[in-house]
């Protein structure tokens, strides 16, 4: 099944979406891609594994990067997929798995590389694979890690659904384990052990004495959050428990890196066994860049900070500044009712062509 870049951008959106593609078993969509994008003689195409990227070549004094990823979590019992169309409170809606998380973006993508074979600055769209999953499987850390020239830019935009609106950079994350020890003991004689669990109040009292700061980059303010995910311990409900871990995510602003977030969480916790699990730098939008400013006027409108972590920051660790920018209400991603109003991808496509075309000729 082939896709045709020249459907509207709701009828290709919906095409993409009926192509099944959970993360891992992208191979069918990215074939798809693959063939549309080499199809169009403005581009050079390059396939690695399941991710696509295509370029432009024109000399322009710019390069922006236009990225999606190609997967999906997966489909729920019974499958959301095919798509439909069905009246909403704001207009038509296209119903089904993707249609948010983020195939509208990636559409919108297609129909951009279709539609300017001469476009205002040099062009790299991104397709890529396993986004929805752990980071080694992701495409892109791999491929940023061997391949950077193929990410080099002035400016990234990430289709993520924003609602059609911008959001600048993202903020880092950090996620650490907190333990704390005792003696086991029969649970009716606890005076002969100690109860690592109980050992856990401080932790949990200093996670709701805390103050989360609210920070200002480049313009655009992100509010920071430390927060208790999990707590476990104990191994039968009759043994006093020897050990506790209690699980905190640390979102960080992006005007700190990893480092510096991760001595803020040590001295919070001081005093305490600590172990960082998983962390993620957060990225700064980059406003104050021409490229990025041409952008923000030719899209319009509010921009906000984006408060929680996007691949935007692979780009921004590249030295390439970035937003996010798509259709779809990011509180619908991964739903069972997963839907987006026909009108954001659209509009979102019209505002790309807006930054993207010449001016016309008078």
């Amino acid at each position: 099944m082939g896709l045709d870049l020249t459907a509207d951008v709701v009828t290709l959106t919906a095409a993409i979406c009926d192509m099944e593609s959970v993360s891992g078993e992208e191979d069918a969509l990215a074939d798809a891609v693959e063939t549309a994008l080499t199809a169009l003689p403005h581009l050079d195409v390059i396939r690695d594994g399941n991710t696509v990227i295509a370029r432009t070549d024109l000399g322009r004094d710019e390069r922006v990067l236009l990225a999606g990823h190609l997967d999906t979590v997966p489909l729920t019992d019974p499958p959301n997929l095919p798509t439909r169309r069905q009246p909403g409170p704001e207009g038509e809606e296209l119903w089904g798995r993707g249609t948010v998380d983020m195939k509208g973006g990636v559409a919108v993508q297609l129909r951009l590389a279709h539609l300017l074979p001469e476009p205002t600055r040099d062009l790299t769209f991104v397709f890529y694979d396993c986004e929805e999953v752990e980071a080694e499987r992701n495409s892109l850390t791999r491929l940023t890690a061997t391949r950077p020239d193929l990410f080099l830019g002035d400016f990234a935009v990430l289709l993520e659904p924003t609602k059609a609106l911008v959001e600048g950079g993202c903020k880092g994350t950090l996620r650490v384990e907190v333990r704390t020890s005792g003696v086991a003991a029969h649970s009716g004689r606890p005076w002969m052990g100690e109860n690592a669990i109980h050992a856990a109040a401080p932790i949990l009292a200093r996670l709701a004495d805390y103050e989360p700061r609210e920070v200002e980059v480049d313009g655009l303010t992100y509010r920071e959050g430390m927060s208790a995910v999990a707590i476990t311990g104990g191994i039968a409900t009759n043994v006093v428990p020897d050990r506790c871990v209690v699980t905190v995510n640390y979102r960080f602003a992006p005007d700190i890196d990893v480092e510096a977030a991760i001595a803020h969480v040590r001295d919070l916790f001081e005093g305490f066994d600590l172990e960082v699990v998983d962390s993620a730098g957060g990225a700064r939008p980059g406003l104050d860049r021409p490229a990025a400013a041409a952008f923000v006027e030719a899209i319009g409108g509010e921009v906000t900070g984006k408060q929680g972590w996007t691949d935007v920051a692979r780009f921004s660790g590249l030295g390439v500044p970035a937003v996010n920018f798509g259709p779809g209400d990011p509180l619908l991603a991964h739903k069972d009712d997963e839907r987006c109003p026909v009108s954001q991808l659209r509009e979102a496509e019209e505002a790309l062509l807006r930054w993207l075309s010449p001016a016309p000729t008078p």
